[in-house]
């Protein structure tokens, strides 16, 4: 896999619009230039490359293709699946079923909100966690449940879901410290 910023930075973390390598997209825009209905396939594979479709990658899209910007952005704004804004190293998704919701929801959020000092939808300044909200998860009998990329975790209380984070980050910090050492 190549990094997909100039820099030849990190490839576990997410490229800076500021630094990304637009050549990168050269292979995939003369494979698909011309090709009716490729747009949405085209924009699968840029945020493959880069994590997420910067602003600069859909301009790059738009110029190459020949197409409106406003149906480049349209395309990727319309369909959950595209990201215009980087991602965590961890997807929290904290479950907003009925269950969950009866069994305090709300304060699990207020909780993570809190301990992550991040909005609902956001991502850390670290990049170490985003924080997004599923309508159902499907684990009702862990009301209320998070999961974090995959994992469910739950029945939470607000102290739980604080200790869950804290263990994530201590692990994160033991990690940095192994690579550092080595």
């Amino acid at each position: 896999m190549t990094c997909c910023c100039k820099e030849g930075n990190n490839l576990d973390k997410q490229c800076d619009s500021s630094t990304l390598d637009l050549q990168l997209l050269e292979d995939l825009m003369e494979n698909y230039r011309g090709v009716d209905g490729s747009l949405i396939t085209v924009l699968q594979k840029a945020q493959d490359i880069y994590g997420y479709l910067p602003l600069s990658v859909l301009q790059h899209i738009s110029d190459k293709f020949g197409a409106k910007r406003a149906k480049i952005y349209g395309v990727a704004t319309f369909y959950t699946q595209f990201r215009l804004n980087p991602m965590g190293k961890y997807i929290i998704l904290l479950c907003q079923g009925t269950a969950c919701h009866v069994n305090g929801s709300e304060k699990i959020e207020t909780a993570l909100c809190d301990e992550l000092k991040i909005k609902m939808g956001e991502t850390t300044a670290d990049g170490i966690f985003t924080l997004n909200e599923a309508a159902c998860l499907g684990c009702c009998s862990l009301a209320p449940v998070m999961m974090i990329n995959g994992r469910a975790y739950g029945p939470l209380t607000p102290d739980k879901a604080r200790n869950i984070i804290r263990g994530i980050y201590a692990g994160e910090k033991e990690s940095q410290r192994e690579e550092v050492g080595a």
